[in-house]
């Protein structure tokens, strides 16, 4: 037996455990010791996703479903991990953006409080779990790791602010969490088991007695996923929770808001993927309207937002916004575009986190609303503003980072060439495209208001971004400074950018691997017979027959 593919897929929840608990034993001195432990852990961690992402994925139209089975239980009593190709994705995409938030951390934001190695590697241990469980209870321990990790993270460095908020976020996932609760045990309760698989077979058996509890479980569990999610009106504690955390922090909760979205995605096509009233009994039209309120509220919150980092919370649900419409269309080519849209903004709202710390470091924050006054009233005097910077030279610092504040823009407001132009025109593609017949179809009145809002959202945000970004690098206040950043700092901001390039130029080949991944997840077959028909591993002869 090949122990190392059957034991791997357990690696990205051991790898970042086990370093975590190893650097409680470290003093919080030893922080060289402590950074470089966290350091290989992750490096390791991203090779790892690396070899179970080429593992998931082959010619095969499902793709590679490998199970892990704890215990060596047999299905559906164990507890299992389930590699496939979306939760390979995922893992993938964190140890991404886990590596470059590590690495500015070791500036100086490590040193501002205690355990933050520990905190940010369970992080990522409740993330990988999350995305490899096969049951819902594991779901909600790891969604519980998860959380308890990133209320260490936010608080991180203390301050008045940072305490005010993170004590918001504290109390609004403590109610999601009962709410998770709630729901799991009413699904239990009515079928009798947890394993995601098993559910898939046994909710089609459910009878009209019995749905009532089953629809209100699985409503009370959606409703904890969409406060993960930020949907409208669970959000309003995102932005000021983010823009409040450390820049670190704030990069990998890119990601968190998208742990929500990958449930709502999985359980929805695997529970009620198979029945003919899917779209009502998912409340998929909640899903589509609610995502097109998430990305107005955000669009409005980006014009409205007069620092960095509130504009960058918004962002971010205008992100989570644009994937729940998406999923709410139930779309095989949506969902397709609707990944990539996943894996380009997150990479550029990561980037974006960190860059802002860079930019703001200089600034004097009453010199900016003087500055905003002055202009909003006309009381400066414009001639002498210009004479004094005519013939400066931009400093090299200020050169790279406007040239990444630049890219997050094009990003970010979906502007060609870059990966966010590509994602949101293959969804708009899917949606007015004739079908698979090649008929000519009514369009929806659904898919304008999607083209509108997303057109709008990011008419916003190059609006929101120019604003800022002339106000920083083209017309600063005269008494700002020039920031000091360190190349450990602007290098994973650079990282990150280049990952989005890499999506653009291989725009191709990524797309294919998100069409097969969207095909397998509207098709959960081979996913519930690939789990309930893994076989347990053959244990060692018993005792009595080495006897005889």
């Amino acid at each position: 037996m090949n122990l190392v593919p059957e034991h791997l897929i357990i690696a990205p929840v051991l790898i970042p455990f086990i370093a975590g608990v190893v650097l409680l034993f470290f003093e919080d001195r030893a922080r060289s010791v402590k950074a470089v432990v966290s350091i290989c852990a992750t490096v390791a961690l991203l090779a790892v996703s690396v070899v179970l992402l080429r593992m998931a994925h082959t010619e095969e139209d499902s793709g590679r479903i490998a199970v892990y089975l704890l215990g060596n239980w047999p299905p559906p009593f164990a507890i299992n991990l389930v590699l496939d190709r979306l939760s390979a994705m995922m893992l993938v995409l964190t140890a991404l953006l886990a590596l470059p938030s590590l690495v500015f951390s070791l500036a100086r934001w490590h040193k501002a409080g205690v355990h933050f190695h520990t905190l940010f590697l369970l992080l990522l241990m409740g993330l990988n779990g999350a995305f490899l469980t096969g049951d819902l209870f594991n779901l909600f321990v790891f969604f519980e790791i998860m959380l308890a990790a990133s209320y260490g993270l936010v608080l991180h460095g203390s301050g008045l602010l940072r305490v005010k908020a993170g004590l918001h976020y504290i109390a609004i996932n403590l109610v999601a969490s009962l709410l998770f609760l709630i729901g799991v045990a009413l699904i239990y309760g009515v079928t009798g088991t947890l394993n995601m698989a098993d559910l898939a077979l046994r909710i089609l058996q459910i009878s009209e007695a019995n749905r009532i509890m089953l629809e209100s479980g699985a409503a009370i569990l959606g409703v904890a996923f969409l406060i993960k999610a930020g949907m409208w009106p669970l959000n309003f504690w995102l932005p000021a929770t983010y823009a409040a955390a450390p820049a670190p922090s704030a990069a990998i909760f890119a990601i968190m808001s998208k742990v929500g979205i990958y449930v709502l995605l999985r359980l929805s096509l695997l529970f009620f993927g198979n029945t003919p009233d899917f779209p009502e009994n998912m409340g998929s039209e909640i899903l589509f309207y609610g995502g097109l309120a998430t990305i107005g509220f955000g669009t409005a919150g980006v014009l409205a937002s007069q620092t960095l980092g509130r504009f960058a919370g918004f962002s971010v649900l205008i992100s989570s916004g644009t994937l729940l419409a998406s999923l709410g269309l139930v779309h095989n080519g949506v969902t397709a575009g609707a990944l990539f849209y996943l894996a380009s903004s997150t990479l550029a709202i990561s980037a974006l986190f960190m860059l802002i710390e860079l930019v703001e470091r200089g600034q004097n924050m009453a010199s900016n609303v003087l500055a905003v006054t002055m202009e909003a009233f006309g009381d400066y005097d414009e001639g002498m503003a210009d004479e004094e910077i005519v013939g400066v030279a931009i400093p090299r610092t200020i050169a790279v980072l406007g040239t990444c504040f630049a890219a997050c823009a094009i990003l970010l407001a979906g502007l060609p060439p870059l990966s966010g132009f590509i994602a949101k025109f293959v969804i708009l593609n899917a949606l007015f495209n004739p079908d698979e017949s090649g008929q000519a179809h009514l369009i929806p009145a659904t898919s304008w208001w999607l083209l509108a809002l997303l057109i709008l959202s990011g008419l916003a945000t190059l609006i929101a971004m120019s604003r800022s970004g002339i106000r920083t690098f083209w017309a600063p206040p005269i008494d700002t400074a020039l920031p000091r950043v360190l190349l450990i700092e602007i290098v994973p901001v650079a990282a990150l950018l280049c990952m989005t390039l890499v999506l653009t130029i291989q725009a191709g080949p990524v797309m294919q691997f998100m069409e097969t991944t969207a095909n397998s997840l509207h098709q959960p077959q081979p996913y519930i017979g690939s789990v309930l028909e893994t076989p347990v591993t053959k244990s060692l002869p018993r005792l009595e027959e080495n006897a005889e």
